[in-house]
């Protein structure tokens, strides 16, 4: 009994130092965002790295996202001589929820692998340690430059998702169906509030850009210095990103609506 209750204590010691030093982290990267700011280049050559190069299956996916939310939706309204508000249903589901949800896991796959490795590379190649041999601050120089092009880029990027997935389902209910296309973009300018349908898309996109960027940067940054720790990494940042969109989601959903 005594060595179980042991364990768990070392379990619980080492879980609270690893969140302590995740905290410190972040608070390092948000101080840091100024001085960012400041030297702009280096985020805005991380924003092109990031953003230009995840575009194409942002755009792509939030087509394809259109076309079986204009189906499913239509099949449904027609039931109940509804068709008209095929519109509404699209945009509201891509501006509230699927825009900032589909293109923050897509994020994920694409360029928070991407990041994870890169870190985790520059680590095994002990890149890091001959920076703070020089005086410089990895973190400042390395992580914080990453960090703050994922915030800015992420609501870009859904905000692309959303706008290709309302034009997906005009293609699809209006082009091939034949719904109204008065009644398709009338409902839709009716029935979608700017605050709190769309300025709530947007702060979901904020916040799932700090937590994707942060995790893939961390995980990249204590990964093992081998291959197969960099890959082991990588793994558990799409792991664990995913599920914190997700349940972020839930969370930010209930606050919103007042749940």
């Amino acid at each position: 009994m005594t060595s179980i209750l042991a364990h768990i204590g070392a379990w619980v010691r080492l879980w609270l130092a690893d969140v302590g030093h995740a905290a410190t982290l972040f608070m390092r990267l948000i101080w840091l965002g100024p001085s960012c700011l400041r030297r702009f280049g280096l985020v805005r050559d991380q924003m092109h790295f990031l953003g230009n190069h995840s575009l194409a299956i942002i755009a792509v996916s939030g087509l394809f996202v259109g076309f079986v939310l204009a189906l499913q939706g239509y099949n449904t309204l027609q039931r109940f001589g509804s068709a008209s508000a095929l519109g509404l249903l699209v945009a509201l589901s891509l501006v509230r929820e699927l825009g900032p949800v589909v293109s923050a896991l897509l994020f994920t796959g694409r360029a928070g692998t991407s990041l994870t490795a890169e870190i985790g590379l520059m680590k095994a190649g002990e890149q890091l340690s001959a920076m703070e041999m020089m005086a410089i601050d990895p973190v400042s120089r390395i992580l914080a430059p990453r960090f703050w092009a994922g915030v800015l880029v992420m609501p870009i990027l859904g905000t692309v998702f959303s706008a290709i997935g309302i034009v997906g389902g005009w293609l699809v209910g209006v082009v091939m169906i034949g719904v109204d296309a008065g009644s398709f973009w009338g409902q839709m300018q009716d029935g979608v509030d700017v605050w709190s349908d769309v300025g709530n898309g947007f702060v979901k996109t904020v916040v799932f850009g700090l937590t994707v960027s942060f995790i893939a940067l961390r995980q990249g940054f204590e990964a093992q210095a081998t291959p197969e720790g960099v890959a082991r990494a990588t793994t558990r940042t799409v792991v664990m990103a995913s599920l914190t969109v997700l349940a972020l989601d839930f969370v930010l959903t209930a606050l919103m609506f007042k749940l």
